[in-house]
């Protein structure tokens, strides 16, 4: 049975990143060792570091005098190297659900924070709107996928302040506008590669502004000096992300992968507001491409451990909910086949049919 992997994350994978990679686990380069045994300053490896940042700029179009950072931690680790390395005086932030949340408390540890604009009266349904952000402050901090909730900023906002954005889940999906954000960041699980690596994209001439002491593994500076190489970075989610930028670019880029998470979430969404069990969570105007959450209208909620039974047997698999929301998450990460989305509302037409 072919298997629909609808996992919020570590997610799915192209299955040639997942089967190369396997390769290099048995055999690297035709080395005849394993990539989990070279050496990291190795030229063989280097030449996979080198390969994934060139990748990494020219796929999203990143201009000069950014660097393109390889680090671990996860983006947890980000909610604090932000303020740690950007927060001098005050910094603006959105929260929009349970990382945006996250991600501002860190940030108090640094210096004032002034949230701008929040969801949680709505249990983070909707992206808001018509705030303003200070210009005052050292940046404007916003996370573009809320990956529970299931709403997308799928723009680059318009602010006079340098903004700082987390893109754990929808990075490589849209162009973006980088003259806009001194720093970007994310973990790699859901649309790069497997856990384990965490991207950092930085603007250069931004760093070294703060007058705090910050030790050397969590200063952006240290890791832009030593191209990621200032400690033995995570070398096997870093060839995968590798082999999944190649697989990015030879698809056609952002601008397929945009136009791919468009088509699947139209899909899924027209079932959802068509099927007469099912109804979606959030604002139709701020519904995420990636996360696509749903639930049983009140009259079928006791169906719910049913409807994730009868989905598995037929291949779908990790489409619960998020433990504080509940309901259905289906995530459509850019490895999603628009075949597995089909299948699932053929699925959710099926169930319907018997109820």
């Amino acid at each position: 049975m072919k298997m629909h992997n609808f996992c919020a994350g570590p997610s799915i994978l192209p299955r040639e990143v997942v089967e190369q990679t396997a390769q290099a686990v048995l055999d690297f380069n035709g080395t005849g060792l394993s990539i989990l045994e070279i050496s990291h300053r190795s030229k063989d490896f280097q030449a996979v570091l080198d390969e994934a940042v060139a990748l990494f700029k020219e796929i999203l179009n990143i201009p000069e005098g950014y660097s393109v950072l390889f680090l671990g931690g996860g983006a947890s680790m980000q909610f604090c190297m932000v303020p740690y390395n950007f927060l001098q005086k005050k910094a603006a932030y959105t929260d929009t659900g349970v990382w945006a949340k996250k991600a501002y408390k860190e940030a108090k540890l640094f210096g004032e924070v002034e949230v701008v604009a929040s969801s949680a009266d709505a249990n983070y349904t909707y992206i808001p709107k018509n705030f303003t952000v200070p210009e005052d402050v050292d940046y404007f901090h916003f996370t573009t996928n809320n990956t529970i909730h299931g709403t997308e900023v799928r723009f680059d906002p318009e602010v006079n302040v340098p903004m700082v954005a987390d893109m754990s889940s929808d990075i490589f999906t849209r162009p973006i506008d980088f003259s806009k954000y001194i720093c970007v960041y994310g973990g790699a699980q859901k649309n790069l590669a497997p856990s384990g690596v965490t991207f950092a994209i930085v603007r250069n001439d931004a760093l070294n502004k703060v007058d705090r002491t910050i030790p050397l593994m969590l200063n952006y500076q240290t890791h832009v000096d030593g191209g990621s190489m200032f400690n033995t970075p995570p070398v096997l989610p870093i060839y995968s992300a590798m082999l999944t930028l190649r697989w990015i670019k030879a698809n056609g880029g952002v601008e397929e992968m945009a136009r791919r998470a468009k088509e699947r979430a139209d899909l899924l969404y027209g079932e959802i507001d068509r099927n007469k069990l099912f109804r979606g969570t959030c604002h139709v105007e701020d519904r995420s491409y990636m996360n696509i959450c749903f639930v049983l209208n009140d009259e079928y909620k006791e169906l719910e451990a049913e409807f994730i039974e009868f989905a598995k047997a037929r291949g779908i698999v990790n489409i619960k909910g998020h433990r504080s929301v509940g309901g259905f998450r289906a995530s459509c990460y850019n490895a999603m086949p628009l075949e597995s989305v089909q299948a699932l509302v053929d699925c959710m037409k099926e169930f319907e049919n018997l109820h």
